[in-house]
């Protein structure tokens, strides 16, 4: 089984699109594309990212923003990035049509895979952000194994694939695996090209995709952001930090 595995792209529909031209026709050769929550907030095309989930993906968890629009809850997001994404979501949220919005509300929390060849043939656990807090507790490689295997929440042995944090990993817990792809949209790890993963049988990769971020800002200045928050997502897509 062969899978695309995307997550918190986040508005960006320009590196979706570099990466679909990027795979081409290919596309049709996975079996799978995962995308791991996180289609809106901070970037400018929310509705077209969920469209062109919502057309191609197989399989789709929610993540703490997509919640945040579909409910009006908080998205809970870190200090530093909390006043983006709630003005980014207010500007946008208008934006969304009734359909949209509806298919954010109807997104599981989590989800299984079962056919994929990974660790020893275990099942595949999606989820945004870890399977004992799904959609807000924040999970880097460094946790210790034991944080880890509290926040595995009785999945150790299996492989679980989560985004959220925005860096990508492939970490050993217990005889399990937690596989992150990173962001696509808005990659925070001093990188700023689009980062995925592709699993390939008992393999995975981890990639990125380059592409022109000014228009994506451009499009954010036609927001009347105030100057401050336009000039961190700025600096944020334009340098991945």
């Amino acid at each position: 089984m062969r899978a695309l595995v995307l997550s918190d792209i986040h508005g960006n529909i320009d590196a979706l699109r570099a990466l679909e031209t990027f795979w081409g026709t290919r596309l049709r050769d996975f079996d799978q594309i995962i995308c791991l929550g996180d289609l809106v907030d901070y970037g400018p095309n929310p509705g077209d990212v969920i469209d062109w989930v919502r057309s191609h993906a197989t399989h789709v968890v929610r993540g703490n923003h997509d919640h945040a629009v579909a409910t009006g809850e908080s998205c809970r997001s870190a200090p530093a990035f909390l006043e983006a994404s709630v003005l980014t979501r207010l500007r946008l949220q208008p934006t969304l049509t009734e359909s949209q919005i509806g298919y954010l509300s109807g997104l599981p929390l989590t989800d299984t895979i079962t056919e994929m060849g990974l660790n020893g043939g275990s099942p595949l656990h999606l989820v945004h952000a870890c399977p004992s807090d799904p959609l807000y507790a924040y999970m880097p490689p460094q946790r210790t194994d034991a944080q880890w295997l509290a926040a595995l929440d009785g999945t150790n042995g299996e492989t679980v694939l989560i985004g959220h944090t925005h860096l990508a990993f492939a970490r050993p817990v217990g005889r399990g695996l937690v596989i992150n792809p990173g962001s696509l949209g808005m990659p925070k790890d001093g990188n700023p090209h689009g980062s995925y993963a592709v699993l390939d049988g008992a393999s995975v990769q981890f990639c990125r995709i380059a592409y022109d971020p000014e228009p994506v800002i451009a499009r954010l200045h036609g927001l009347n952001l105030p100057a401050h928050v336009f000039d961190q997502l700025a600096e944020t897509f334009r340098t991945g930090t």
